[in-house]
């Protein structure tokens, strides 16, 4: 795929928060990272704010896009949500700075409400299908709560986040959110669907 200025900008700069930070990293020094002058930097974003509210829907197009690839390739529903967590886990483990998630929840609400509206309009409705689907093949348990169980696997994103759970200074992110979600399918599935899934629990 061809990038734009715009998108290459977006990828660069949301590595670079994720690697230093939000709050405590200069404007100056954003743009001396991506290389761009202060007029072209404020052609494309109004600043430091609005550049991290453009960041969040860039990242969240690439995620729709990956999912449409990777569901193209996977066809059974657990499959898929491991294959979901999955890329969460490898999202996660991009992220270098103990202080991305606060400074993005403390300092930036309308970047982060963007990303909470996400999980509401697109994540829990994606669930909630790949779960009815797990249960209509028998992969997944009949007995399970769809609706409620697709709301606890949003709800513990919030959780793994969640700096008073599980501060960043003694949990690696990543391993609480693998942790957190992959123990957590498991016991959803059905002998048949553990089967179905082996080779991605092997190497989770």
């Amino acid at each position: 795929m061809n990038q734009t200025l715009r998108e290459t900008l977006l990828e660069e700069a949301l590595l670079l928060f994720q690697t230093k930070g939000i709050v405590n990293l200069p404007l100056e020094q954003i743009m001396t990272t991506l290389d761009i002058s202060p007029t072209t930097f404020r052609e494309m974003f109004r600043d430091k704010e609005d550049l991290a509210l453009q960041i969040m829907h860039y990242d969240i197009a690439r995620q729709k896009r990956e999912h449409t690839e990777l569901f193209a390739r996977v066809p059974d529903p657990v499959g898929r949500i491991l294959s979901l967590l999955e890329l969460g886990i490898r999202d996660l483990r991009k992220v270098k700075s103990p202080d991305y998630f606060s400074d993005l929840i403390q300092h930036y609400p309308a970047a982060w409400a963007v990303g909470m509206q996400h999980l509401d309009d697109y994540s829990y409705p994606q669930i909630h299908g790949l779960l009815n689907d797990g249960v209509v093949q028998k992969f997944l348990r009949g007995d399970i709560n769809i609706t409620l169980v697709s709301k606890i696997i949003i709800e513990q994103l919030n959780m793994v986040l969640n700096e008073q759970v599980f501060p960043p200074s003694r949990y690696d992110v990543a391993e609480v959110f693998r942790s957190v979600y992959l123990y957590y399918i498991r016991g959803l599935c059905t002998d048949e669907g553990i089967k179905a899934a082996s080779a991605y629990f092997a190497r989770m």
